[in-house]
């Protein structure tokens, strides 16, 4: 069963590994998983990406030992959201890929607890053997199912990152009603969570899923990624008018006091919507059954 079907996954740009041959980045590991095809392969630079098929999305660039070296845009824009809480002490990432958004967080905020939930267990070996992915005592990893994760969870987050969702199948249980509001009862009253989803030319549920967004949700915004397919939702369980010049200025103070290589504040500038484009025919999400059944449930 593809690995799509059932973890929230990031995109950015199609490679065919013809592609990777002519611009001579070779194969350092390929393997069939329990869940998908896993592909590494590394560029001249030593960038190092992550594939779940020929020919698919790079689902994670990192150049190992430089955690603060983010390729791909939709990775700098989740970080965005750290403009809307205090420096952070509990953090949760579902979907691991090559570990970019954990790594980073875990450079700048080491004293944070940070969980990482990823259903593959060849997708956690790939993480730590090619991508410099290392667990210490305040970096965990989960392998386990991000719903039954989040529900089972003890202690709430200031942060739940939803690296989100599959480029050809939405994992429905992962996008429904219910499992937003398992997150919501996962957060602190003033955390947030940002979720990445691909825009409406290329996910026939976008508005169905940013409805649900804003049924469980007292705040929604979102940030186009320019030249990409990827939309950034940032969610908030307290009402709270988010504006753009507010977002951007909270923003570049994070770029600046966590020295990061780029500014958060442009990305807010580039891409920010508040008043959010949906059809409002659209259904709000529903678990069509229980949860167990619902886990193998996708939506093409």
């Amino acid at each position: 069963m593809p690995r799509r079907k059932l973890l929230l996954l990031g995109f950015l740009a199609t490679l065919p590994l013809s592609a990777i041959a002519r611009s001579g980045e070779r194969v350092l590991y390929e393997k069939e998983s329990p869940y998908t095809l896993i592909l590494v392969t590394e560029d001249d630079r030593g960038l190092r990406s992550l594939l779940f098929e020929r020919g698919g999305a790079r689902q994670s660039v990192v150049k190992v030992g430089d955690p603060d070296h983010i390729e791909l845009p939709y990775a700098k824009a989740m970080l965005v959201g750290l403009g809307l809480v205090k420096p952070p002490k509990r953090v949760l990432v579902v979907g691991l890929g090559g570990g970019t958004i954990p790594g980073i967080l875990h450079k700048h905020y080491p004293k944070a607890m940070i969980d990482v939930v990823d259903i593959d267990p060849d997708v956690v070996k790939v993480a730590k053997e090619f991508f410099g992915f290392r667990e210490d005592a305040t970096m965990r990893v989960h392998v386990a199912d991000g719903r039954r994760f989040i529900e089972q969870r003890e202690k709430p987050y200031d942060m739940i990152f939803l690296d989100a969702y599959g480029d050809e199948e939405i994992p429905y249980h992962l996008a429904t009603q219910q499992f937003l509001e398992a997150v919501r009862g996962a957060l602190n009253p003033n955390g947030v969570v940002v979720a990445n989803l691909w825009s409406r030319g290329l996910n026939p549920l976008y508005d169905s899923m940013i409805r649900t967004y804003q049924r469980v949700f007292a705040s929604v915004c979102l940030l186009d990624v320019p030249g990409t397919g990827n939309r950034i939702v940032i969610a908030l369980p307290q009402e709270q008018r988010i504006e753009r010049r507010t977002l951007a200025r909270k923003a570049r103070v994070v770029s600046r006091n966590q020295r990061l290589r780029f500014d958060l504040g442009d990305l807010v500038n580039q891409g920010f919507q508040r008043e959010l484009e949906v059809d409002s025919a659209a259904p709000v999400l529903r678990d069509r059954t229980t949860t167990t059944a619902a886990a193998s449930q996708t939506v093409p």
